[in-house]
This record gives C-alpha cells, structure tokens and sequence, in this order.
C-alpha cells in the first residue's frame, strides 16, 4: 500500500474512500526571493557605493532598500557562497578554500556537507520552485564530467533547473556551459555575450515558471560571472568609458572615499588605507604602462555597467512581493599584479604577463584580461588588501537588501556587522520557515549563521552576532563586539611569526589605526579566541598554500591512471582529464577515414594544445598561455593512414621534444621550450571538433574533424616531475 495513505480501501470503490496527498506550499503572501551574487567585485565598485562606474539599476534597488556598509564575506568565492547557501561556515562544510581542491582534510574538502542543506533545499522542501542560474563552483570540478558523480551539482542541491558554468570562470564570449545535467554549446549569435544569456535564461525559467502555477513562489539564486577575469564587454559600454579613468588610481582612490562620506557609505573623517604593497604611485608609471592600465581600468567599468544593464531587464520582470538580496563574494583581486594582464592563464602558471600591444582588442574575445592591482585598491575603497586577505578589502563587500513594503526608511545605511553566513538563516526568518532537522534522510548541522531581519525595520537594531571568524589561504581575522584583530600572512612562512593588528571597527573604519600595543591584553585574548573558534569550525590545520593546491596528489578514480580512452563528441572538463603537465606522453589518433579538421584538443585560445589534421597535413599547436609551438608533417598524411600520434618527450623541467608520428613513422619533431606547469584549462577535452574558441589561430572553431574518427588515446609516461607550484603574492 502507498505509505501514508489516508483513505479507506475496501473491497469495492463503493466501500471506499479516496485521498490525494496535498502539495506542500508556503503560506499565502509568501513572497519570491532573488539571490543576486557577483564576483570579485570590491566595496567601491558600486554607484551607490561611492563608485564611478554607472549602475543605475543596481542603484534604484538601494534607493529603495537598504544597503549595509558592515556587511563580510570570507575572501573567496567558493567559501562565501557555500555560507551563503548554508548558513554555517565555510570550514564547518568542507569548502575551506575553492572547489577545485580537495586537500585531504575535513575543512578543505571541496565539497559542501550533506548535513549542511542549502537555501534551496530547504525552500524546495517548503514548496517553493528553485532556480539556479550562473556560475556554480560548488562541486569538485573533476566530478563535473559527464561521469559525475552529480550529488554536488545544482539540481541535486536542491534546485530545479540549472543553466550557467560549474567552474570558478569562464570566458564571456565562448563559454563552458551547463543546461541542468549536460554541458550545451553557447547559443551561436552575433555578439553573444555569457551576462546577457544568463538574464535571457533566469527570465525564461521565471515565465515558464509563472506562466504554469504563479501561486507558488520561487527562489532565484542569479551569480553573474561580473567582474571575475575575464574581463568582457561589448565594445560600446568600454567605448563610453574612454578617457574616464586616465587620472590614475590615486586621484581615483581620493575622489571615491570623497563619494562614500557624501553618500554615507562610511563614516566622516575615515582615513583613507595606505597603499598597498606593489602598488605603484600612478605618476612613476611610463606613459604606455598608464595607457594600458587606463583600458583595463575602462574593460573593468564596461563590464559592470553592461551586468547592471542585464540585471535591470530581470528586476524589471519581478513581482512586487519580492526579496532582493544583492552582495559580492569578496573584495577587488591582486590577481593582475602590478601591470594586469591579457592572459589570466600567465598568472596562473607563473609566468610573466607580457606584452600588450593592441589597446582596442581588450575585453573583445582575443583577450583574456585582468586589471592591475592599483585598480583592485581602488574597488577597494577605502579599504586594505584584497581578496584573499582577511583584512577589509578582502572581506568587507555591498550588500543590499530590497523588500517593497518591509523596508524602514528605503535608501538608508545600515551599520550592524553581517557576514554571509548570516543570509540563509535571514531569509528563512523572513519568511518564516524554520531550518529542518533533517533533509533527505540526513540529519542536519546547527546553523551558525544568525538573522539580522530585525535590520529591516528598525536602523539600531544591533547585530546578534557575538563573534565572526576569518581564514583564507593562512591569513587570519576575528570580530568580536566591533573589535578586530587581523594578521597577513605571508605564504611559506612560519604562522608562529605572523604578527596580529587590532581595530577598533567602530571608530576606525578602514583599518588604519593599529591599536595592538595599546591593548595588548585584549588583543592576546582575540587571538586565543581565534585559535578557538578555528578548531570548533574545522579551520585546522592551518595551510598557506595558494597555486600547488592544484598539484597536491588525491585519489581521483576519474583520472589516476596512465592510459585514457576518449571517443568522439567527448567533452571532459580540465580537472577531469588526463594531465599531462611535466610528463611524457603520446596523443594517438584511430581514424579510419582521413579527413580535416580537430582530432583532440585541450583549453581554448587562452593556453592549452591541439592536435588537428590540416589541408591534409598533421599539425600540433601546443599554447603555452599564448605562446604557440607548433609542429607539422611536411607532407600530407597518406590515404589509409589509421593511427595519427603526437609523442611528447620531457627532456627538463617543463619542457621536452614534441614528434609526430604516422602509423609509427615520424614525420616531424620540434623543441617545445616551456611548457605549463600549474594549470592547463578549465575548459578540457574535446575529442573530434573546438567547440568553443580556438586553441590554435591556425583554424576557426569548431573545426569538426570531417573523417571518420573511432577513438583518441592518451598515455602518461612515468616521470612526471615533484609539483613545483610557484606561489604567487
């Protein structure tokens, strides 16, 4: 019989009475809420914020709601939206740093626990319909293949439908996308553009949606990949800030706290952060590095006003019963360095930026930029450091909270310390729905977060946190009461030897007045807290490692063996495929029809390799982040030939000799004099076409191989190098 049947079942219908379980809905008048989440974007970024970047639309939600200028994150994106989702800390559910790694301990699994639902999860459970649309990066990416396993993907988090890219970036232009449960190719259209498809979708699933049962609300949780490298705009947003940010960061530094005091976003009199190590005054830059460093800044602006744009096409749409919440993950990026880049991939693998000549082609599909660190300081604003740091500028973001009709006083600052643990456990507040015990049969963790609904209507409610800790990558912070004490850590060096600052945070808001000899007592007592509050929520063992996570050897059944078998139509993420970085291996083609086009490749035109057959010759392009070695049969590949191989021999320390073979005869070789060696792509394999942009300029994607090929084998020899992850500042 169906378990919890109600009814009466008799010998005939007659006899019987029946019953229909009811659907579980949320009370009536609950309203829909929308999650917005942007990437890497700082404190000043916004121009409600203080910024000179146009967000007209994101404006006009804070002019009608409420914007907290004391709101945290934890420094890193992976780790804020797993609070964000959960409610507890990010250590607390295993994402103690990116998704992307999985370092052997509890705290820095990767993954986000079981006993620790979502926001969706527990929506759905209450009846509410859960959209998940943008970038993801909560889910180990080498479990991202089409193998899975699926239990970290969004709809097994509790979503209903999911589009957007399962990694940390992805390129705006050609992106790695994600329809529900299977990877899809971009929509092909002129001037495609990721932000505006992700608007296009979310709209899509809110009118399906309502279009069949409007009583029931929904969740939309909407993660723009703005303003996360690369940095991408259409050529008339970037055209419309030209000129605008010549002046250099340190004029701009000056004119955005100027901004922030008049619009109360902080406090008069807040000092202005001294500037942060490897920044350089504007006025030592030559002529050309200002020039360059003004575009990136410009790309920068275009991209967010272009996003602002989009988003105001979706808030335009939304029902007037409808929580906002609008936030970063963590503050502006050091990522660019001092110069910024065209190339995000150089900096991933430790090499050097480069040139960069053509001023007009950035933020177009050629590029792949990241502005200079001078410009993160200036996002920044009026803060210290960057993501990644635990002092404010990487931790402390915008917030703002929109709910027509339960907002006191629509426009104003609120100034209690929130922390993005703290959003679930609001929402659920707001709505009235309490965190389940259990999920799926799973018993589930206290929530750590607390509400801070209360701010909604009354501007002194003071926040009902009594303390909040921070770690990233071996920086370290804790709030306790509008006290901070902070310590930057330098990667490789002894933790022992970090030395901790204090803030009075209610009085200092940008951290510029170090009160650690002042109160030495209360500053010992914070950092015995810290050390607390870090072995109760997993912190431990402390780990400064930044770039050679990606080298620290796991078991991986996906990939932890030497020979792979892919066939045509293959499409296997970067971390879920074979890695040959500092290894010999053989690349080998089973055709059995000769024909053009790709057989193999790994990345896109940013860094990795191709192996294709040309105009009827062999060819291997391996993109060193830019840098092309390319190797070609002198002549064309023989009718009936059926095994096509590149064989990669090491000879050093990231580099070797490459050598076509055909049906084992070699037909060329060539010196490959470096080679990458922390990060091939996250865009992966592709077996038989370039489905998204070219790995090598030498064809146009998606160049599908026009024979017939059975199958690609790849074959790791047996000296791979120790990693060497170089760790960059």
């Amino acid at each position: 019989m169906e378990d919890g049947f109600e009814g009466v079942i008799g010998r005939t219908v007659a006899e019987s009475t029946p019953w229909w379980p009811q659907p579980t809905l949320p009370p009536a008048g609950s309203p829909d809420v929308v999650v917005v989440v942007l990437d890497d974007v700082g404190f000043a970024d916004l121009g409600c914020f203080g910024s000179a970047i146009r967000t007209p639309h994101v404006d006009r939600l804070a002019a009608d709601g409420l914007r907290y200028n004391n709101f945290h994150t934890t420094a890193l994106c992976s780790p804020t939206r797993a609070c964000l989702l959960t409610g507890r800390n990010h250590h607390s559910v295993g994402m103690g740093v990116v998704s992307n790694w999985d370092t052997g301990f509890p705290g820095y699994r990767g993954r986000v626990s079981r006993r620790a639902g979502t926001l969706a999860e527990v929506l759905r459970g209450s009846g509410y319909a859960t959209f998940a649309v943008g970038k993801w990066h909560l889910a180990p990416i080498e479990e991202t293949t089409a193998a899975g396993p699926y239990d970290q993907w969004p709809l097994q988090r509790g979503f209903d439908r999911y589009y957007g890219f399962l990694d940390g970036a992805t390129n705006h232009w050609a992106p790695d996308l994600v329809y529900d449960n299977h990877r899809v190719e971009p929509p092909q259209r002129n001037g495609y553009h990721l932000t505006e498809d992700l608007v296009d979708r979310a709209t899509e699933f809110l009118r399906d949606h309502l279009s069949v049962l409007p009583e029931k609300p929904f969740f939309l949780y909407l993660c723009f990949g703005t303003a996360h490298s690369p940095l991408h705009a259409p050529r008339e947003y970037i055209d419309a800030y030209r000129g605008a940010f010549d002046h250099g960061w340190d004029r701009e530094r000056d004119e955005v706290l100027r901004r922030q005091v008049e619009l109360g976003i902080v406090p008069p009199g807040t000092e202005l952060a001294p500037r942060n190590a490897g920044v350089r005054p504007w006025s030592e830059l030559s002529a050309a590095e200002r020039a360059v460093s003004a575009r990136l800044q410009e790309v920068y602006a275009a991209m967010i006003e272009h996003t602002d744009a989009h988003l105001g096409r979706l808030l335009s749409s939304l029902r007037d019963n409808t929580l906002v919440v609008f936030l970063s993950d963590n503050g502006a990026t050091l990522e660019g360095g001092p110069t910024g880049s065209v190339n995000y991939f150089r900096w991933v693998n430790g090499l050097p930026p480069g040139e960069i000549a053509d001023l007009d082609a950035i933020g177009g599909p050629t590029t792949y930029p990241t502005y200079p660190m001078g410009w993160g300081q200036v996002s920044n604003t009026p803060l210290k450091r960057y993501k990644q740091n635990t002092h404010a500028g990487g931790i402390r973001d915008p917030l703002i909270v929109h709910w027509p009709g339960h907002v006191a006083t629509p426009g104003a600052v609120r100034t209690a310390f929130v922390h993005a643990v703290d959003i679930a456990p609001t929402v659920l507040d707001l709505l009235g729905t309490p965190p389940p015990d259990e999920i799926a049969g799973v018993p589930q963790a206290p929530v750590e977060g607390t509400s801070f609904a209360a701010t909604l209507t009354d501007p002194a409610a003071p926040s009902q946190k009594g303390a909040q800790y921070f770690e990233m990558l071996g920086n370290r912070a804790i709030w306790r009461l509008g006290w901070k004490a902070v310590t930057y850590h330098t990667p490789g060096t002894d933790f022992d030897a970090d030395r901790w600052e204090l803030y009075h945070l209610d009085s200092d808001f940008s951290e510029c007045r170090d009160l650690a000899q002042s109160h030495p007592d209360l500053l010992a007592e914070l950092v015995e807290l810290w050390w607390s509050e870090a072995a109760r929520y997993g912190v431990l063992p402390l780990d400064d490692r930044i770039l050679e996570r990606f080298l620290v050897p796991k078991p991986r059944p996906i990939t932890d063996r030497s020979t792979f078998v892919y066939y045509p139509g293959a499409r296997i993420p970067g971390e879920g495929a074979a890695n040959v970085i500092d290894v010999s291996y053989t690349v080998t083609a089973h055709v059995s029809a000769l024909g053009d086009g790709v057989l193999l490749c790994h990345g896109d035109r940013f860094s990795g390799y191709s192996f294709f057959v040309q105009d009827g010759h062999l060819v291997h392009d391996y993109n060193c982040a830019g840098v092309h070695t390319v190797v070609r049969s002198a002549a064309p590949v023989p009718k009936g030939a059926r095994e096509l191989r590149y064989r990669f021999t090491k000879t050093g320390r990231l580099r070797g000799t490459g050598a076509l073979d055909v049906d084992g005869v070699a037909v060329a070789t060539v010196e490959v004099p470096q080679t990458l060696g922390i990060h091939m792509n996250a865009i992966g394999v592709s077996v038989g076409r370039n489905p998204l942009s070219p790995v090598s300029p030498l064809y146009e994607s998606p160049f599908d191989f026009s024979g017939r090929l059975d199958r690609v084998v790849i074959e790791l020899g047996d000296d791979r190098g120790p990693p060497h992850g170089e760790v960059l500042d």
